[in-house]
């Protein structure tokens, strides 16, 4: 019994001895394992500096760029602090840029919260920020935390998008400083971050619209840039990239422009694959019919009393707006006789459109340019200029508005319309405008608060002494579109015979511009009557700014330019009022899909 008595108090002993020599122990392995942690996290951040020294050493021993001295923008200054080794999350709280005489973070203006609580109160005493920049929001709602930062006044609502799409230019100018085929973990981090917010800027537009997402990685390029910057951190070299860089910009904006240019005038010279499968399906039901049944019914074409219009196209389509749009405003549509003149290829189609849908009371005559066999006897107008590219200057029903004489004999007066025009109001009163012994009247354009101004040096070459000599530069200039003809005074003056007088000298040196415009200026010059501007506005083919109310008030609204109403580069504003006059529930235009 005592025997187990003393081994009962020494086992007692000993525990007390165990537990007084563990617990020290086991509070000094924890001491230990925390020392351990700390000095792997040194070691790691001591590897990435060494990493990143390595970075720098090899790009600066790489480039190699011009060493001319460049001026450095008086408004920008860039101003580097000393940073410890390893602290890159920290060393952008550090830079400072002096900006219009101002000194802003670049923690602050771009939004990052590196440390903002370690350095909230030393912040709060070196800049006066808002109550708006200074308010907490829980990290989880950063939309709401949008919200309530307004920005200040006079400063844009969008900035923060904006500061990313900077970052993103700074960060390419960086990256153009390393040298070609560099494979350094900074321009990878540069490209990376680069990718990132290119998605982000093209996502979005607004600071609302700005993910929690979009607003770390804004954080992260910060961080990107000041170890970039702290690699170059020479102005001048930064100033020299962004020249380039702008002038790369530049010379792309303007090839650009020119491509535009070029495709949007070879859209304007091609016919719609829908026009197309119009005027093929119209020609092959004309041949389809008898000859009998192929001519329209007409009556006298030639009446003294009657309202004569004439249209010169190959547009089908176009032809029948203004057409039907004409005797819609007419107040007397049985007295209106149309003259259409159209090419052989599509003499056809034109008279099968209007053989199926015949114009109400007016009458219609429709004939090919080929039976006037005199044109090709006097002067080859097909040919005024060889090397223009656009069809519409080189084409026979261009020109053929200088002979509306000697096409109607007969007649005296004539209002001529191009197809590209929409009637709105009554245009015979136009018979009782007083010519004054002119030959021409027409809308001048001459105005320069008009959208449609025109100046005579701007389609004429006044540097040639015969232009100079005998046109004025200052002379009014008026329209092609709507014009009334007298057509006795056109033959007393004999002013075909001038027109191909002035064509033949302009083929032999550059005096104008392509087209017809010029021509009919100098032509006409001095033998027009001017109307008042609401018989004609013109600039719904282009970009113009014609008031609305000057197309309600129009008699005649004329889509000039390339953008004509029937191409998909129409102006979707004014494409409206030329698709009133289309019933696109006809079987022709539904087969052809024209919507």
């Amino acid at each position: 019994m005592k025997r187990f008595r003393r081994c009962g108090a020494r086992r007692f002993i000993l525990s007390l001895l165990a537990v007084s020599v563990v617990i020290p122990i086991f509070v000094l392995s924890q001491r230990l394992i925390n020392l351990t942690s700390e000095g792997s996290r040194s070691n790691i951040e001591d590897l990435s500096t060494i990493k990143y020294r390595k970075d720098i050493l090899n790009l600066r021993s790489s480039d190699q760029g011009d060493d001319t001295d460049v001026n450095e923008p008086p408004s920008l200054v860039y101003k580097d602090e000393d940073v410890s080794a390893g602290s890159f999350g920290k060393e952008v709280k550090n830079e400072e840029r002096r900006y219009s005489g101002g000194i802003v973070t670049l923690s602050e203006k771009n939004g990052t919260k590196h440390e903002a609580e370690e350095n909230s109160r030393q912040t709060e005493t070196k800049n006066s920020l808002s109550a708006s920049e200074g308010k907490k929001v829980p990290n989880g709602d950063v939309h709401q935390q949008n919200r309530e930062l307004q920005p200040p006044l006079g400063r844009a609502v969008d900035q923060k998008v904006k500061e990313i799409k900077d970052q993103v230019i700074r960060a390419k100018a960086y990256l153009n400083f390393a040298p070609p085929n560099s494979n350094s973990h900074l321009v990878k981090e540069l490209k990376m971050r680069i990718k990132e917010l290119e998605r982000v800027a093209s996502d979005t537009t607004r600071d609302s619209n700005l993910s929690k997402r979009a607003l770390q990685r804004s954080s992260l390029m910060e961080v990107t840039l000041s170890k970039a910057n702290r690699v170059y951190p020479d102005c001048n070299d930064m100033v020299k990239k962004l020249r380039a860089m702008t002038y790369n910009a530049e010379e792309l904006v303007l090839a650009r422009k020119k491509e535009t240019t070029f495709l949007v005038q070879l859209v304007g010279r091609t016919t719609p694959k829908g026009l197309h499968c119009l005027s093929m399906r119209l020609t092959a039901e004309y041949f389809a019919l008898e000859p009998e049944k192929r001519k329209l019914p007409n009556q006298d074409l030639h009446d003294a009393d009657s309202y004569h219009f004439a249209i010169f196209s190959d547009n089908v389509l176009a032809c029948s707006v203004v057409v039907q749009s004409t005797i819609a405003a007419a107040r007397e549509p049985e007295r209106i006789i149309f003259h259409i003149v159209t090419d052989s290829l599509n003499l056809p189609a034109m008279s099968m459109w209007f053989l199926l849908y015949p114009p109400d009371k007016a009458t219609i005559e429709i004939q090919s340019i080929a039976k006037f066999k005199w044109l090709s006897n006097n002067i080859d107008i097909t040919k005024q200029k060889e090397d223009s590219p656009d069809t519409r200057y080189n084409s026979a029903l261009n020109h053929l508005r200088f002979y509306l004489p000697d096409m109607f004999p007969k007649l005296n007066k004539i209002v001529l319309l191009d197809h590209d025009v929409i009637v709105q109001r009554d245009l015979t009163e136009l018979w009782k405008i007083e010519m004054m012994g002119k030959t021409n009247g027409a809308v001048e354009t001459c105005q320069v608060d008009n959208p449609s101004f025109r100046s005579m040096d701007m389609f004429i070459n006044f540097s040639d002494p015969f232009v100079a000599s005998k046109f004025d530069v200052e002379a009014c200039t008026w329209a092609f579109g709507m014009n009334i003809f007298d057509l006795q005074e056109w033959r007393r003056r004999n002013l075909t015979r001038d027109y191909e007088e002035y064509l033949l000298l302009g083929k032999q040196r550059p005096l104008w511009k392509a087209g017809s415009l010029p021509l009919g200026w100098i032509t006409f010059y001095n033998n027009t009557v001017p109307l008042d501007s609401k018989w004609h506005v013109l600039g719904l083919g282009y970009q113009s700014g014609v008031k609305q109310p000057d197309i309600d008030q129009a008699a005649v609204i004329h889509y000039d330019g390339i953008m004509k109403p029937w191409l998909d580069i129409g102006l979707e504003k004014y494409k409206l009022y030329w698709r009133r006059r289309i019933n696109y529930s006809l079987p022709f235009l539904q087969q052809c899909n024209i919507q």
